[in-house]
């Protein structure tokens, strides 16, 4: 009876010892289940996009230097004493506008002068001919020998010479008079006046200029491209569109390109020691904020549309000279991609070749984590990083 008693008792103390040491193994310490969720450690929470694809137009980048479509040199066409300015400095003027006055009155004496010598020249000439007429008369009824109607005939054809010299140096006169008025060959800005009122003036193209005057309606902007982009985009011998080559301009406090133009003039020789060739493009200057001499970064848009995929800077990494970007594959995971990188559109990044549309790639975490490692992706869309507006010369104004 106590062999029974004592075998229940030892298989009743078994039982509880294993019921114990099999909620110790499965329990553990205090630490162990922190030590098992170290074993596998969680997700890396990253952003992730979809690679897009849009219609693109290549664009090729220069800077260069805007210039004038005309640019006059006003010198003075008469001497004289310069007697009025009629413009301030920097002002827009029209087309036939005075500029200066010089005094007219020498050349309004010249004017008369020459108006007499006329009047005398054609007294004259109106007397030799009745004279020449009288003499034919005389000649035909044998009243007058051959050698006085020949002197007749001579006074006449010199009274006739006489007359058309008079009136040409009354035109002259009356042109010389008129050049008094210095008027705006083009319109325009005009630069400030470098002769005063009383100073004494020289005519000639050696001459001090008066002031400058620059066309403001339109601007050319002058830039070289290398020979590979003229021979793709520009050369009007192979494509023959030199003027449909569409153009943006940005001016050095413009963070954009504000204006849109087209490519006027293509030079006809290379530079063999830069390899370049210069281009002239033409834009409105509608505003006339536009001046000769700011700098211009120039935006070259020479290929058809064509298709692209896209994406935000934020997701390219560097290893020494390669791009690469992580993508996501079907279990979360962060495969390394090499990339080939082409030009900006729109403030994203083209990609060449290494991605197709519709992958997903990290945007934002890239240094969180590294090829191989599980992540947990929070979709958001592939934007552009957030640029400031565009400004424009007269934005700045205001």
């Amino acid at each position: 009876m106590v062999s029974r008693n004592r075998i229940a008792m030892l298989v009743v103390f078994a039982a509880v010892l294993a019921a114990g040491g099999g909620y110790a193994l499965t329990r553990g310490p205090a630490g162990g289940n922190v030590a098992m969720a170290q074993g596998a450690p969680a997700a890396t929470p990253v952003e992730v996009a979809e690679v897009v694809s849009k219609t693109i137009v290549d664009w090729q980048r220069y800077s260069g230097r805007l210039e004038a479509i005309d640019r006059v040199d006003i010198r003075p066409l008469v001497s004289g004493t310069l007697t009025a300015v009629h413009f301030q400095d920097g002002s827009i003027v029209k087309k036939g506008d005075v500029l200066f006055t010089i005094d007219p009155r020498p050349y309004a004496a010249e004017v008369d002068r020459a108006a007499a010598a006329l009047t005398a020249a054609k007294a004259r000439a109106s007397y030799t001919a009745t004279e020449l007429a009288r003499g034919q008369r005389l000649l035909t009824d044998n009243a007058i020998a051959r050698r006085d109607f020949e002197e007749k005939q001579n006074a006449s054809r010199e009274a006739a010479a006489n007359l058309q010299g008079a009136q040409a140096a009354l035109d002259y006169a009356k042109l010389n008079l008129g050049y008094t008025r210095i008027e705006a060959p083009v319109a325009g800005r005009v630069s400030r006046a470098e002769v005063t009122v009383g100073n004494v003036v020289a005519a000639g193209a050696t001459s001090v200029p008066l002031t400058t005057l620059v066309s403001v309606s339109k601007m050319y902007a002058s830039f070289d491209v290398d020979e590979q982009t003229f021979l793709k985009y520009v050369n009007p011998a192979r494509n023959g569109r030199a003027g449909s080559v569409p153009v943006e301009l940005g001016l050095a406090n413009e963070d954009g390109y504000s204006r849109t133009g087209y490519v006027q003039s293509v030079d006809n020789r290379l530079d063999a020691t830069s390899g370049t060739i210069r281009v002239r493009a033409e834009f409105d200057n509608t505003d006339g904020s536009l001046l000769p001499g700011l700098y211009a970064r120039v935006r070259l848009g020479g290929s058809d549309p064509r298709s692209a995929v896209l994406i935000d800077e934020r997701a390219i990494g560097t290893d020494q000279d390669k791009r690469y970007v992580l993508v996501l594959d079907d279990k979360n995971h962060a495969v390394y991609r090499q990339v080939k990188l082409g030009a900006n559109q729109e403030g994203l990044r083209v990609v060449d070749s290494g991605l197709a549309a519709g992958e997903r790639i990290v945007v934002n975490g890239l240094q969180r984590i590294r090829p191989g490692d599980a992540v947990a992706p929070t979709v958001v869309p592939m934007v552009a990083a957030k640029a400031a507006p565009v400004k424009t010369a007269a934005a700045e104004l205001k």
